[in-house]
């Protein structure tokens, strides 16, 4: 099965649609599948309820689908680099379930795994727990999270072979596996693709079972969120 696509529109074509659940892998701008974003946009697609981490930045992430008002709902645990984001939510434009990031981490790793909820004490007392089941363990009170099945992932990886066999790089991997995973159907984007066979066993990070099509981007920007600089003494 040829997983390769020519380019990233190319690898959304007939994937993705109104009004679907997109999850996005990366943490901020980190491992961001930058790329397929600018495709998702390109694709007019609107009415999207996107599971990321982080909402993008003004003019970059998923802040270009905020920009062209595709996003209705997000799925989040930290909104607060993207100042359209801010205004949208506050005008009453955009949607938010805002969820603690242990929890958003678990619930693309229980959809990944099959398993329709789990039960944690993050949330308990909050308005986080408004609306959803408590249960009593042990004399501790946890609250009831549904997992996330996502129509489509897009995900960002280091290296993939020809396969879909998957190798993050470094803090780049963050959310990714657990995205790739939970996906009906995993697109990811690559720095470099080699033959199936060339990546050991022992370095695969995500096997290729979880992914559906590879695009590469061999030159990602790899935008920094924030540049802070420590002034030196003398400098």
């Amino acid at each position: 099965m040829n997983k390769l696509y020519p380019n990233a529109g190319e690898a959304l074509r007939g994937i993705v649609k109104d009004n679907q659940l997109i999850a996005v892998g990366g943490f901020g701008l980190c491992g961001i599948p930058e790329a397929l974003i600018l495709a998702l946009r390109d694709s007019g697609v609107k009415n999207l309820t996107c599971i990321s981490n982080n909402a993008g930045v003004d003019g970059f992430g998923l802040g270009l689908l905020l920009e062209t008002r595709q996003i209705k709902r997000m799925i989040s645990s930290y909104v607060g680099e993207n100042k359209e984001f801010e205004r949208q939510y506050l005008a009453g434009e955009l949607e938010l379930e805002f969820t603690p990031q242990g929890t958003l981490a678990e619930k693309l790793r229980a959809g990944g795994a099959g398993i329709p909820a789990f039960f944690t004490k993050t949330g308990v007392g909050t308005i986080v727990a408004e609306g959803k089941e408590i249960r009593e363990f042990d004399g501790a009170q946890y609250v009831m999270e549904r997992a996330l099945f996502p129509e489509v992932s897009l995900v960002k990886a280091y290296k993939a072979d020809q396969a879909g066999n998957l190798l993050f790089r470094r803090t780049a991997r963050n959310f990714n596996p657990a995205v790739a995973m939970a996906g009906k159907i995993t697109i990811v984007e690559v720095e470099q693709i080699v033959k199936t066979g060339e990546i050991d066993p022992d370095e695969v990070h995500l096997p290729g079972i979880y992914v559906h099509r590879l695009v590469l981007n061999p030159n990602p920007e790899k935008r920094i969120e924030k540049r802070t600089l420590t002034e030196k003494a003398g400098a």
